[in-house]
């Protein structure tokens, strides 16, 4: 097996040497080389009766992420917990209509007999 994924991968570096690199971070533009690569470690992992993924085969495939996506970042949100001035409210109003909703249930249950 380790000696076949490499052959995948040679086959998917010169496949990605056809896209610019300014372009290698833009999935849509090497997708499909992309699952010519996938498909072709599957099947390379299958032959040799090997189960895929496996992690000598993960550790192949992160070996060419890193080659060719090391650059590519992802913006990501930094989430924050609002400021306790708006926390607090979020958190007391539910727990208080949920408390004073019981309690109606209850004080209803107790005098059945009577309309609101």
């Amino acid at each position: 097996m380790l000696e076949k994924l490499p052959l995948c991968g040679k086959a998917f570096a010169d496949m990605m040497h056809k896209v610019d690199v300014w372009k290698w971070c833009n999935l849509s533009e090497f997708i499909v080389y992309y699952e010519t690569f996938t498909n072709c470690t599957e099947v390379e992992t299958n032959v040799v009766g090997c189960y895929w993924p496996n992690p000598l085969a993960q550790g192949f495939i992160s070996g060419v992420h890193r080659q060719f996506f090391a650059n590519c970042t992802v913006d990501r949100t930094h989430w924050e917990d609002p400021p306790d001035e708006v926390l607090i409210p979020l958190i007391a109003v539910p727990v208080l209509l949920t408390v004073a909703m019981a309690g109606l249930v209850v004080w209803r249950s107790k005098r059945p007999d009577q309309l609101l």
